[in-house]
């Protein structure tokens, strides 16, 4: 089990104000930031973020999504930290997320779900490493 996950903070929750307060919500859960920024994700590299759905159906608006505008990437660290970070980021649908947590409080539907989590520790080292060289993690 690793102690590191990685999320980003979607063009939806951006544009929408709500990065602070999602970051503030972060940080109050206990998690620490390792790695941080601010970037836009071009489709061709939304594209390869998300290569893993490319023969799912929704995979073209979730790539023109995902660089529709701009995110926040970040690597988190917490004993247990994906888990913690799933529990803590609610449903992918925020109609079926629970009260309290980041989808519900911020996402307005399925496909603008306000916040990416990894869903595995293999796949948090994956996509961290996607965003940050070893120099950039702290």
């Amino acid at each position: 089990m690793s102690n590191r996950t990685f999320t980003m903070i979607k063009p939806d929750a951006m544009k929408n104000g709500h990065a602070g307060a999602i970051i503030d919500r972060i940080i109050k859960a206990g998690f620490r930031i390792v790695a941080l920024k601010q970037t836009k994700l071009s489709a061709e590299k939304a594209g390869e973020f998300y290569a893993v759905h490319k023969e799912r159906p929704f995979y073209g608006e979730l790539v023109e999504f995902m660089s529709s505008g701009a995110i926040i990437a970040a690597i988190l660290e917490k004993d247990n930290a994906v888990a913690e970070f799933r529990t803590l980021i609610g449903a992918t649908d925020p109609a079926k997320a629970d009260e309290g947590t980041i989808r519900k409080l911020y996402a307005t539907n399925v496909g603008e779900n306000a916040i990416h989590g990894s869903d595995s520790d293999e796949n948090a080292k994956i996509e961290g490493s996607f965003f940050f060289s070893g120099l950039e993690q702290f």
